[in-house]
This record gives C-alpha cells, sequence and structure tokens, in this order.
C-alpha cells in the first residue's frame, strides 16, 4: 500500500500536521514508520480521518470515536451509540427551532415591551429551566 508522508496527508485532509500528530497520540491514527524527521501514513488515513470528522460533526467525543474506530484498521461502530446520539440530535434540534422561532416572534412582536408578549415569556421560563430538564425534552 502507498504511503504517503504527514505533509501529504494534510494536504489531502485540509487538517494541519499538528492535528496528525494530536490524533496519532490520541490512538486515532497511526504512523507507519518515518522519512527522516517526518511521519509516514498509508493511504487508509484519509479515510480515517474522514470517520474522524464524520463522528465530530455529529457530536461524538474523540474518545468515543476512537473506540467506534476499532483497532484493527477497520471501524466497529456502536449502532445503539448513534441511535442515543442521533436522538439528542432531535432533542437539540427541537430546542433551536422553538428558540428560532420565539426569537423570530420577539423581533416582529407587537407587544408593547417584551416583557408583555405571551411568547416571550415562555422563552424566558424554557432558557431558566435547569440543562437536565431540557435534555429530556
Amino acid at each position: 500500500m502507498k504511503t504517503l508522508d504527514i505533509a501529504e496527508v494534510a494536504r489531502r485532509s485540509g487538517l494541519p500536521a499538528s492535528t496528525l500528530r494530536y490524533y496519532e497520540e490520541k490512538g486515532l491514527v497511526r504512523s507507519v514508520g518515518r522519512n527522516g524527521l517526518r511521519r509516514l501514513f498509508t493511504e487508509n488515513v484519509l479515510e480515517r480521518l474522514s470517520l474522524i470528522a464524520l463522528g465530530q460533526s455529529a457530536g461524538f467525543t474523540l474518545e468515543e470515536i476512537g473506540a467506534m474506530l476499532g483497532t484493527r484498521g477497520g471501524p466497529d461502530i456502536d449502532r445503539a451509540r448513534l441511535i442515543a446520539k442521533a436522538d439528542e440530535l432531535d432533542r437539540k434540534i427541537r430546542h433551536l427551532t422553538a428558540m428560532r422561532d420565539g426569537l423570530r416572534h420577539a423581533a416582529v412582536c407587537p407587544a408593547p415591551s417584551h416583557m408583555e408578549c405571551s411568547t416571550f415569556q415562555r422563552l424566558l421560563r424554557h432558557a431558566a429551566r435547569p440543562a437536565r430538564e431540557r435534555r429530556k425534552q
């Protein structure tokens, strides 16, 4: 399999070399040797970096991503964990949608004061609830 030095991996992935070194330190990627002072990676590191980016975009921590990447080269993705994360994202989407709609209403509300607007009052009550309660929604 073809090897790429760290500069080429950085160029092709769009990640700085410092991030690649950090990912290696965390065990997310593995170099296969060196060419002088430069780390060498197999080409499949690019796919692995894409999986890391996807996981981060979905809100997984690097530790969670590392557990799903597996140690034998291929991913070992926990489907139940994916469903749980999708459910969490659904809750966040509902929350953010409600906030967006409330803010849009507050921006055009004909009430003399925002404090007199029942929609704005609901937003305030929602924002004041403990984070623990909001996560359950």
